[in-house]
């Protein structure tokens, strides 16, 4: 429950984020299609990352049950975080500049999620531990491998750059 609530918080900052200029010049129409393709594409990457992650948690790392729950509490929190400002927008990640409540909320939850499981009375009522350096930084570039699989999956998946798979009018 933790991670959704973490994981709304920057979401609720949609409502008010910055859209890409050509996302609001024509209206757009709901393509069911599409929406089931993207749920498809998106949704399979998402396991292989999920799958990727345990396997190196528990293969390489050898965690025991509250190393893995507390480097999943991590892994899970960020790739939310990356995942929702990739697909905010058409444009790749690094082109198109998210609102300020967006970056904002994106920030002070990655770092809450980062400190959490080193702030005692929190880990312990959440069965969180401290996370070693080279799990931090595993999880680290695992994040950042999915938010460019992300990316790729994402210019495959729109065939116009400009289009996606929901109404994209003025907001």
């Amino acid at each position: 429950m933790l991670i959704n609530f973490l994981s709304d918080i920057p979401a609720m900052a949609i409502a008010g984020d910055a859209v890409d200029p050509e996302q609001s010049r024509r209206p757009g129409t709901w393509d069911v299609r599409g929406i089931r393709r993207f749920m498809i594409v998106f949704g399979l990457l998402s396991t292989v990352f999920d799958l990727a992650t345990f396997g190196i948690l528990l293969g390489a790392f050898g965690s025991d049950a509250t190393l893995f729950q507390s480097a999943w509490f991590i892994e899970s929190t960020l790739t939310e975080i990356a995942v929702l400002l990739s697909l905010r927008t058409a444009r790749p990640v690094w082109r198109s500049r998210p609102g300020r409540a967006l970056i904002i909320a994106s920030a002070v939850v990655a770092l809450v999620t980062l400190a959490l499981p080193y702030v005692p009375i929190a880990a312990g009522a959440l069965g969180l531990a401290p996370v070693p350096l080279p799990v931090i930084l595993t999880l680290i570039g695992l994040t950042a491998l999915y938010l460019a699989a992300n990316e790729l999956a994402k210019r495959r998946f729109l065939r116009d750059p400009h289009e996606l798979p929901v109404p994209e009018g003025p907001r």
